[in-house]
């Protein structure tokens, strides 16, 4: 903020050039306390003793009627902001100090950070000997006082004159109602000692205008942000849960405030409260523990506070924004967003770790994200790992120490080692990306893409900021096949089986296979069934299974291996509708039941083609219970049928022979079965099959399409429900909940890890082959970061459906070890994490709600649930609900 004026501090700025003042100011930045002028005077009489008070410069409070001018009574009604004004007393060197004018208990002193530290340490280690310690800890009751105030500061034409206001717009309710009993003069005078030097300043300002790129008009407002300490009601959490709040804080864990000076924005410097592992304690239910600070909920912006939240308790992010990091800010980058990204989380950052802050409201922040990323502007719910990707980024480029980046020409790793390449690739990156996100949150990826045709290698490595892990559940699908047998020997039977989500139709027939179990003698040939006809086979192994939707049937055919090349049968059945039109009854025949298929003999007539056709619809006979055991369904008794028709010992009638079962008595039934040769689609009826004529040879394709004619007293002997029920791939239902699965986060990095094809969405430019192939691709992870960062995929997204998994991921909490997962082995890193921070979602994908789980030190958690805080368990940071976990690594 402002600088340590001399111990005249009335006298050292006049006479002096205005420029060194501020130089002198800005490179001494402290943070100002606003605290008992009693409090202040007892530890500097016990320090340096009563002649050696340092001097401050004395303000007195007076109403403040002419603060805002003929429109104070407006702002009365409409803001009721706190107003008044501070006259300098030009005696006060001369009396106050000494003990002349008596301190009341209306006094209060301004004074910078490292001189509230040291009375901050007397009071302290008076206490601490009292009651016979030995070191100097800050109390707990100290710590839950300290508060931010932001007032607004104006110098009128008189320049002995400050005026003050206290807004509600700047300051959190409780936090103005505490402001106005602190500030109020209309009943008790107020006095406020200066040691900071910060009112001198604006005087010298208003009266030389020295800021040349800064300057402002008489009576314009500063924003000044105090730390208010030993003035607070003792804040008490008052709600549930927060009375249990307790936690330890790094030592280095103070912010520093921002101030606008004549319109332009500085940031203080961050003081060290602490100088050893005793460190602040906030007590049970107070909110004065440093980074348990909570982040008001603007209107659906849960997924920005989680998120934040998590970075906001980052190791080395925490030191880095509370530093002086505004030197690192890069202006020039056209990829950033001219730092103003990196300031408004850093100044956020600084907030939430202000000592005795209440929730924080991140309206800078938010606006300047929806600046920069209209995507997150208005109040819709987004997703956390999409907020953190782009901040992520955003905070790389705007802090980038490269200024200016060179050209890095990529060369070709062939033939030589992978370590050497790896460095190459790492030293091209970091030449043109170093900042503090690349030191603790990029690792290495190594890609090896391996094209199918001429079987060309190519291997890269890229950085990535985080792994985002598939859920078992997404890198595998579910699917439902029904299996028909070609004998007549075995009802159709549907199996489900799991295959690779990115896989091929190979893998669908070897788990089909597997399932049902096809004999050593035995094929599969996969259709597709539409409107009880078949429109496509799947016969290419290399083809993708995201040409299978889940509404679509598919029936496999057990075929026998040594029929392969014998010419196929496609039988589809029809039957007599009666229907209404226009009033009308009229009957159509109307397509019904799942294609059979069988393969032929060499000489195929129309004898065959009947015999065939029934011994395929054996399995869907309705058998009466007097005849079970008399019914013979062998193929020789089909032929020994077929035989008897054509040598005329049954009558004929429609083209069609009668001839008698088992019992020697003849099937009406089957005088009304025709057959007709047809097209692909089963619509065209081509000719009639006659008994005992020879049916033309199968065409082109190798199959034939015979349309069976069933008549209505056929149709009573079979069961046509068993014949027409077909299931469909995948049957999502959305109202019946699953049970909850569980997987391992080991098995997602496998997953992640495991070698698949690129989608024909991601077709890869072979340089052997000089066309894009759909190749397969190997992930390897090459160069751990320092903070790991993991996105479990939970969501997912379709042209049709959205869907959220509740997949239960069981991750480590204390001990990560990826050392069977990394490539390259590096000696001197260890590859062992430790969580300390869950960004979690709740509900589904219309509506849900974030929260952060945080590891604060001694193994203790903290839920962030926007504005509250609360203490949790360790054994209730695993849960469904997990999204994006942070890890740290372990130094070994």
């Amino acid at each position: 903020m402002v600088g340590l004026p001399s111990e005249d501090s009335s006298d050292s700025t006049r006479g002096v050039d205005s420029d060194s003042v501020i130089n002198d100011n800005r490179n001494n930045d402290q943070r100002v306390y606003f605290v008992p002028f009693r409090w202040w005077k007892d530890a500097q009489c016990s320090t340096s003793g009563e002649s050696d008070v340092k001097r401050g410069i004395l303000y007195t409070a007076t109403p403040g009627t002419s603060y805002a001018g003929p429109m104070k009574l407006i702002n009365n009604i409409f803001n009721s902001d706190l107003a008044f004004n501070l006259r300098k007393e030009e005696d006060s060197l001369h009396n106050g100090e000494n003990g002349e004018v008596g301190v009341s208990g209306r006094d209060y002193a301004l004074v910078p950070g490292e001189m509230w530290l040291q009375a901050l340490k007397w009071h302290s280690d008076a206490k601490v000997a009292a009651k016979g310690g030995k070191s100097f800890s800050a109390a707990e009751d100290d710590m839950a006082d300290v508060y931010p105030l932001q007032l607004r500061l104006s110098v009128p034409r008189e320049t002995n004159s400050l005026g003050v206001k206290i807004s509600k717009k700047d300051n959190a309710v409780e936090l103005f109602r505490r402001a106005c009993k602190i500030f109020s003069v209309d009943s008790e005078q107020l006095r406020i000692w200066d040691f900071s030097g910060q009112t001198t300043l604006y005087f010298v300002n208003d009266r030389n205008r020295f800021l040349k790129d800064c300057q402002r008009q008489s009576d314009q407002e500063i924003l000044l942000e105090l730390q208010v300490y030993g003035l607070s009601d003792s804040m008490k959490c008052r709600e549930g849960k927060k009375d249990e709040i307790s936690g330890q804080h790094p030592a280095n864990g103070s912010s520093g405030a921002s101030v606008m000076i004549n319109g332009c924005t500085g940031t203080a410097n961050s003081t060290s409260f602490g100088t050893n592992a005793s460190t602040f304690c906030g007590r049970s239910g107070e909110a004065g523990s440093l980074g348990l600070t909570g982040l008001q909920n603007l209107g659906n912006t849960c997924f920005m506070n989680s998120a934040i939240q998590c970075l906001a308790h980052t190791p080395k992010m925490i030191d880095y924004f509370l530093g002086d990091y505004c030197r690192e800010i890069n202006h020039d980058n056209p990829l950033g967003m001219n730092g103003e990204i990196a300031s408004a989380f850093g100044d956020l950052l600084r907030k939430l770790w202000a000592p005795g802050a209440t929730p924080v409201a991140p309206r800078t922040f938010k606006a300047k994200l929806a600046r920069f990323a209209p995507q997150f502007s208005g109040f819709n719910q987004h997703d956390s790992q999409e907020l953190l990707a782009f901040l992520l980024d955003g905070l790389h480029e705007d802090l980038n120490r490269v200024k200016s980046k060179p050209y890095v020409e990529v060369k070709d790793g062939e033939g030589r080692q992978d370590e050497e390449v790896a460095d190459e690739y790492w030293q091209n990156h970091l030449a043109r990306n170093d900042s503090i996100i690349v030191d603790v949150c990029q690792g290495q990826f190594k890609s090896t893409l391996v094209c199918p045709e001429c079987k060309k290698v190519s291997i890269t490595f890229d950085p990535f900021m985080y792994l985002s892990l598939p859920l078992p559940s997404t890198t595998l699908r579910t699917m439902t096949v029904t299996v028909i047998s070609t004998d007549g020997t075995a009802q159709p039977s549907p199996f489900t089986i799991t295959v690779p989500k990115s896989g091929r139709f190979e893998d669908l027939i070897h788990a089909l296979s597997v399932a049902c179990s096809l004999g050593a003698n035995e094929t599969l040939l996969v259709s597709e069934i539409y409107n009880n006809r078949i429109i496509r086979f799947l016969e290419e192994p290399a083809d993708s299974l995201s040409l299978i939707r889940d509404d679509d049937r598919l029936v496999a055919y057990r075929l026998n291996k040594d029929m392969v090349k014998a010419p196929s049968v496609v039988f589809m059945h029809q039957q007599m509708e009666e229907q209404y039109i226009h009033g009308k009854l009229t009957s159509s025949w109307k397509t019904f039941g799942i294609p059979l298929v069988a393969r032929l003999s060499n000489v195929v007539n129309g004898s065959d083609i009947h015999g065939l056709y029934l011994k395929l619809l054996n399995p869907f006979q309705i058998q009466a219970e007097e005849v079970l055991d008399n019914c013979d369904t062998s193929e020789s008794t089909a032929v020994e049928d077929i035989s008897q028709k054509e040598h005329g010992s049954s009558p004929v009638s429609n083209g069609f022979e009668k001839h008698p079962d088992a019992n020697g008595v003849v099937s009406p039934s089957e005088c009304e079965l025709q057959f007709y040769l047809t097209d692909e689609k089963g619509i065209v009826k081509e000719s009639q099959i006659i008994m005992g004529e020879t049916v033309p040879a199968a065409g082109v394709s190798g199959r034939l399409h015979v349309l069976a004619s069933w008549p209505e007293k056929y149709v009573k002997e079979y069961d046509t429900r068993l014949l027409s029920s077909l299931p469909q791939i995948f049957k999502s239902c959305f109202f019946t909940k699953r049970p909850q699965e569980s997987v391992s986060l080991y098995k997602c990095l496998q997953a992640f890890l495991m070698e698949e094809p690129l989608g024909p969405e991601d077709m890869w430019y072979c340089p052997g082959c000089k066309e894009h192939r759909q190749a397969s691709k190997k992930l390897d992870l090459w160069r751990l970061p320092e903070i790991l960062v993991i996105h479990l995929k939970r969501f997912s997204y379709s042209r049709y459906l959205k869907n959220k998994l509740e997949t239960f991921v069981d991750f480590p909490i204390d001990d990560l070890d990826l050392s069977n997962y990394i490539a390259y082995r590096n000696g001197e890193l260890s590859n062992r994490y430790m969580l300390y921070a869950v960004s979690n979602h709740y509900g589904s994908m219309g509506g849900g709600h974030y929260i952060a789980f945080v590891h604060h030190g001694g193994g203790r958690w903290y839920e962030f649930d926007d504005s509250h805080v609360y203490p949790i368990g360790v054994e209730k940071i695993k849960t469904s609900a997990a999204y994006l976990l942070f890890y740290r690594r372990v130094v070994e």
